[in-house]
């Protein structure tokens, strides 16, 4: 098996583990602070205060609509898991491009 191979392969195992772990701690219903604001906000697609945070009302807008769970707080929460989810794999993937920088080998784009 070559590495490139290997480090997708690894890759995937990171963004499901990590999704998992994260899908099992989210929030299941409106959390404190911004979080109600936010939820009514992406629903009702309405600015919830200046700077506003476009992209995630529309992406909350979106998740709003999705058939998964009973409460609407707990789809917008989603976002949270699958973006944190994606952050850890692009670590990864930046980790493994820099050790093979480091090391000398050439890399695959």
């Amino acid at each position: 098996m070559n590495f490139n191979l290997l480090n997708k392969v690894i890759a995937g195992i990171v963004f499901i583990i990590s999704f998992i772990v994260l899908f099992m701690t989210v929030q299941p219903s409106v959390s404190f602070w911004d979080c109600g604001e936010f939820i009514a906000a992406s629903v009702s697609l309405q600015v919830p205060h200046p700077p506003g945070t476009p992209f995630f009302l529309l992406l909350g807008n979106i998740f709003s609509k999705l058939p998964i769970g009973e409460n609407l707080g707990f789809r917008v929460n989603l976002i949270s898991v699958i973006s944190s989810a994606l952050s850890i794999l692009l670590i990864y993937l930046i980790a493994v491009k820099l050790i093979e920088n480091y090391k000398g080998k050439k890399v695959n784009n």
